[in-house]
């Protein structure tokens, strides 16, 4: 993906769920005009969700999500429809492909029930609509299609783009926490992790929110901060810092000037902050042995310091004064059964579309176990979350 391209987390997922050959892939392929999947006759074809990342007009960026088939068998059989099921987490749209010449089958229909339960927009596409004498009536979520001669594509990729502009929630980063042409200091430290020659998606994508808003962002290093507000004509609107330099940023930064973190911009953007800020109590309720799970919303190289590995590890042992038990997730990868965790701590999520940022919340609030995030964490221990987040108002 280019610097120009929209981050895939940006982008509106749709995903195409059915029983084995339904057609799914077929119909991926005739929506998307690429052979982004294989397609045979033989059961089973697909055995992982395939991503792509594309421009589907008149809708504009999404990612196409094909899964494996929902009614797959045997042990292999299992860990596919895991994998299917998993997708549900980061559908925004859901496309259920039916057999037209079959009808919808008891897999089908646990698909919908599902759909419904997330709350997830979804359109039942019935394909092989060419092996039919003739169309019946389509319901209302209903279309007839056919992946070999193309009928009904056009207008599937219509309703797509209409439950897709429904789906789509324009929602600021910060620029609602500024007056009109505000002003805000951002604090990017340059580490060891920091990638060689760019910046990291939630401060790229903070800085092209105040662009958008008409507002001002001045970017500097913690190191330099001290100046930098010296040099500034006013204080700040706001002072925004990564959460590693939280505590030392906060002993530079006036109390009278709100200060947060990109981490808690991006609880409230993608997530839940009340919840995440509620999860932090939990923080002083840790003894000996409790397990902590770290979740990371990426893949990265780990280095030396680390701070879901190493710094927030440390961290928490020092605050808690606890011998705890650390257990770490990266990635696409999040364990169904959480209960033995006497908390969760996640990342910002900035690779993570809001979907699946809600589901992980979700799911973790079903089980009682208490979640919250890097920054929303890292206040709570330096003593800063009143302070952290008190731009935001009543939560």
């Amino acid at each position: 993906m280019g610097l120009n391209d929209t981050p895939a987390a940006e982008r509106l997922h749709i995903g195409f769920f059915g029983v084995r050959n339904a057609g799914k892939s077929s119909l991926v392929n005739a929506v998307t005009g690429q052979e982004l999947s294989v397609v045979s006759d033989v059961l089973g074809t697909t055995t992982d969700p395939v991503k792509k990342a594309m421009e589907l007009l008149p809708l504009g960026p999404v990612v196409i999500i094909d899964t494996p088939g929902i009614d797959d068998e045997g042990k292999l059989g299992d860990l596919r429809v895991r994998r299917a099921k998993e997708a549900l987490a980061y559908t925004d749209i859901a496309v259920l492909v039916a057999d037209a010449t079959k009808g919808l089958t008891a897999p089908d229909k646990e698909l919908i029930a599902a759909f419904e339960q997330r709350k997830t927009p979804y359109i039942i596409a019935f394909n092989k609509a060419d092996l039919l004498d003739s169309i019946p009536t389509a319901g209302e979520r209903e279309i007839y299609v056919s992946a070999k001669d193309k009928s009904g594509v056009n207008e599937l990729k219509e309703r797509l783009a209409k439950e897709g502009n429904a789906a789509k929630k324009e929602k600021p980063i910060i620029t609602d926490l500024l007056p009109a042409g505000g002003l805000a200091v951002l604090v990017v430290p340059i580490d060891k992790s920091a990638p060689k020659g760019r910046l990291i998606l939630p401060q790229q994508q903070t800085i092209r929110d105040l662009l958008d808003g008409g507002d001002t962002a001045v970017v500097c290093r913690d190191a330099e901060l001290e100046t930098t507000l010296k040099k500034l004509a006013a204080p700040p609107d706001i002072v925004v810092t990564d959460s590693q330099v939280f505590g030392a940023v906060s002993k530079i930064v006036p109390q009278e000037i709100p200060l947060t973190s990109f981490s808690i911009l991006f609880a409230r953007y993608k997530g839940n902050l009340k919840t995440l800020t509620q999860g932090a109590a939990a923080l002083d309720d840790l003894k000996n042995g409790d397990k902590v799970l770290i979740c990371e919303g990426c893949t990265h190289h780990r280095q030396c310091e680390d701070i879901g590995t190493v710094k927030l590890p440390n961290w928490l042992k020092n605050y808690t004064q606890k011998e705890l038990d650390f257990e770490f997730t990266s990635g696409g990868t999040f364990p169904e059964n959480l209960c033995g965790y006497a908390l969760i701590i996640h990342c910002g999520g900035c690779m993570l579309n809001e979907a699946e940022m809600q589901s992980r919340l979700k799911m973790a609030s079903a089980q009682g176990v208490p979640i919250t995030n890097y920054g929303v964490a890292i206040a709570q221990m330096h003593g800063i979350l009143t302070r952290s987040l008190s731009p935001f108002g009543e939560l």
